[in-house]
């Protein structure tokens, strides 16, 4: 199988750029999840203090607010995404 067959390229140029871009994908994406692993672990030790100070588990108006801040950098999909952050990191509420 060559480049062009796995990148969809027409050429070897643009299957060179193709897999470049690739590759430079997968370390954002290790980046990002890594970013995610982080910000669960913090927000963990964040629910501990709430929940041993006898608060709730979740605060929903600082949610409204990762809601709104997302949302207002990425348009609508990023309440989508924050939606999906916020439960991995809360668990379902």
């Amino acid at each position: 199988m060559t480049a062009t067959d796995v990148t969809g390229a027409r050429t070897p140029e643009a299957a060179e750029v193709i897999t470049g871009a690739r590759e430079r994908i997968d370390a954002l994406d290790d980046r990002i999840i890594g970013l995610i692993q982080e910000r669960t672990a913090v927000s963990a030790v964040i629910q501990e203090a709430r929940i041993t100070s006898g608060g709730r588990r979740v605060n929903l108006s600082r949610e409204m607010e990762v809601l709104g801040h997302y949302r207002d950098a990425l348009g609508k999909p990023g309440t989508a995404l924050a939606l999906t952050l916020l439960e991995l990191c809360r668990g379902r509420i």
